[in-house]
């Protein structure tokens, strides 16, 4: 039998946490709560967690600064943001961050369980489908054993859903992707909401990429279309 996910929820309110945790332990799913910033950070200090629900407005803490710490050590946790806040800016703020999906309050806990379903898929999928990639021109090498693609010889610290994204683009270096193609590819339903998500990723992609390379930018955009991997762009 597959292990329960071991959930960590960062949730001030305790009728939300209640709430959440009632649905997810209903899921099959292993919840753990806190209700401060750090000691939420002190359970993710101490490891074995698959995926973090972290709320936006804690009274200790902002969730974007728990979520930037995290980041600073650890790119892969998948992580869920809980925010009160509708604007655009707070959402791209908290993807372009590294978080994997965002829900904004009032929530149904159905729409968490699934979206938790969602990610967890997505982590645990192998898209090791595509075959092996060792783009030297590209200064790409995909080690789809290890999950990992090395640029010009250094690993890049990707989220999941940047690793998804870059492997389905070096799988066809050249071919222009569509926003709703890449947003099937993580699974995501083709709205224009989640749409914007994509541009968000593909922001922090580039960013990561120029930190090995400032000149180089591998990542086309085609206005009206969608991004492609050129080969040969900013060699």
């Amino acid at each position: 039998m597959n292990q329960p996910a071991r959930i960590l929820l960062i949730e001030d309110e305790p009728a939300i946490a209640d709430t959440l945790q009632f649905a997810l332990q209903r899921d099959g799913h292993a919840v753990q709560w806190a209700a401060l910033a750090r000691d939420g950070e002190a359970t993710l200090a101490a490891g074995g967690i698959d995926l973090l629900i972290l709320d936006v407005g804690l009274p200790d803490d902002s969730g974007f600064e728990v979520l930037k710490r995290l980041r600073r050590h650890n790119e892969t946790l998948p992580v869920l943001l809980l925010t009160a806040r509708a604007e655009e800016f707070d959402r791209i703020l908290g993807l372009e961050l590294g978080a994997d999906d965002y829900v904004v309050k009032p929530f149904s806990p159905r729409e968490v369980a699934a979206r938790v379903k969602a990610i967890l898929k997505r982590s645990a999928a192998n898209p090791a489908t595509h075959s092996a990639v060792d783009n030297i021109q590209q200064g790409f090498q995909h080690d789809t054993q290890g999950l990992r693609i090395l640029y010009r010889g250094q690993p890049l610290a990707l989220t999941p859903s940047e690793y998804r994204l870059l492997s389905t683009l070096l799988a066809h270096p050249g071919r222009v992707y569509s926003r709703a193609q890449l947003l099937d590819a993580l699974g995501e339903a083709a709205e224009d909401s989640f749409e914007r998500t994509i541009d968000s990723h593909i922001k922090s992609l580039r960013a990561k990429l120029r930190a090995i390379t400032p000149d180089a930018d591998p990542i086309a955009t085609h206005r009206g279309f969608g991004y492609a991997l050129e080969l040969g762009k900013g060699q």
